[in-house]
């Protein structure tokens, strides 16, 4: 592995309470891979696993915290051991004593080291336990005011790469006959087209094959509708970012999936494909059916 392809290794710690997992969910979407409630001791054995597995695993993030026995004696030994040859940051979430103590009470789960005490004064050992930690984190996020999706929103800036899609949109074709997807966000219907299925030579074919294709973009109104979609799109799926929706299933539905709503797809998927942190697949949920 090049300087260039240099593995990255991130450790996710801080106080109970402040969004540990909400920020793990966030770089699993990103593509790193995640390896939550993680003992410091086990920390050089995995940069270990993680230089063997080489380009398999560039990314992966460590979710450490005072779940793990003795954390507080030895990770910031580790830390300062594994920054010498590692490629390690270190992201310290941090929120007010009221935000931690209107969390665990919403939950009604106790903190880790209230033990007889009060939420507030297991909140007030770990935070002095973790004090040096904090000071020498790289980040440190404080969480107070954030809601789950405004956390996530601001891990993904901070750690997704420019060429990183902020929003993954499947475009799925089928047959109305079949019934709806059940997982589609938007559904679109495109039975206001002529039906190439009454067209002998295109009966047999799909809309994958180019005389279909042409068929149904050539009827009077389809180009326009694609277009118009595809725009409105835009601030929905900039919206979708903006909300950490991280992946959108747009369903467009013919008869029996197999000629316009594959052309459809197909066509919108080279629309939304080239806005910006969008990425596109197309899946055709019917196609091959009787």
């Amino acid at each position: 592995m090049t300087e260039h392809e240099k593995q990255e290794m991130l450790i996710v710690t801080g106080m109970s309470g402040a969004g540990r997992s909400t920020v793990a969910n966030a770089l699993e979407d990103l593509g790193w891979y995640v390896v939550d409630n993680l003992p410091p001791q086990m920390l050089r054995p995995l940069v270990d696993l993680v230089e063997r597995a080489g380009a398999t695993l560039p990314k992966i993030a460590a979710v450490v915290d005072i779940r793990g026995r003795d954390f507080f004696l030895e990770l910031q030994d580790i830390i300062q051991a594994l920054r010498s040859g590692t490629e390690l940051r270190v992201i310290f979430l941090d929120a007010t004593d009221a935000a931690l103590v209107r969390r665990f009470e919403s939950v009604r789960r106790p903190h880790p080291l209230q033990g007889d005490g009060t939420i507030l004064d297991g909140i007030t050992a770990e935070r002095s336990r973790l004090s040096t930690i904090r000071e020498a984190s790289d980040i440190v996020v404080d969480t107070s005011d954030l809601n789950i999706h405004q956390l996530a929103t601001t891990i993904i800036e901070q750690f997704a790469a420019e060429n990183t899609a902020g929003v993954r949109v499947t475009l799925m074709s089928f047959g109305f006959k079949y019934g709806l997807p059940a997982d589609a966000d938007l559904v679109v219907d495109a039975r206001f087209l002529p039906n190439p299925f009454w067209i002998p030579e295109l009966r047999s074919k799909t809309g994958e094959d180019a005389d279909v294709a042409a068929y149904v973009l050539g009827q009077p109104g389809a180009r326009e509708f694609i277009d118009r979609y595809a725009q409105a799109l835009e601030p929905v799926l900039a919206g979708y970012q903006r909300e950490n929706k991280r992946h959108v299933t747009i369903a467009i539905g013919c008869t029996g999936g197999k000629h316009r709503s594959v052309a459809i797809a197909r066509e919108l998927a080279m629309l939304l494909g080239a806005l910006p942190r969008v990425a596109v697949s197309v899946k055709h949920r019917d196609l091959g059916r009787e």
